[in-house]
């Protein structure tokens, strides 16, 4: 493996670990009400991290040489993607009360170790 491909591969790994934690802690802090969730800094650090993720992503798609809408697996974690961020969206900002918010903090959840599982199989279903 190339040094461009490892690179790339960790900070895009380090990036998902620190993205997911992050978003698990603001949706506790969105179950408590707290007021740490209009902090400036707490607002723009999903923004620059997932900007991380985002282009290690891209990078990665272009050394590999698979693409979305060609590679399946690639196609997945991006449909997976767009999904994850409706429901954090709705999980933090939009749910009217911790009910709806535990519905769909769940689902994003459960949607981003589906994704997980799809990167490290390559495989869209890999849980058959």
């Amino acid at each position: 493996m190339s040094a461009t491909y490892m690179a790339l591969k960790h900070t895009h790994m380090l990036c998902a670990v620190i993205s997911i934690a992050f978003f698990a802690l603001r949706g506790i802090w969105a179950f408590q009400g707290s007021s740490l969730l209009q902090k400036p800094w707490v607002r723009i650090s999903p923004h620059i991290i997932d900007t991380v993720f985002l282009a290690s992503a891209i990078g990665l798609v272009i050394v590999l040489q698979q693409y979305p809408f060609v590679s399946l697996w690639v196609t997945v974690k991006l449909l997976g993607l767009a999904g994850y961020i409706v429901l954090g969206f709705l999980t933090l900002k939009k749910a009217a009360n911790n009910g709806q918010r535990a519905v769909f903090f769940v689902l994003a959840l459960l949607l981003y170790g589906y994704i997980a599982g799809v990167a490290r199989s390559k495989d869209a279903l890999f849980f058959l």
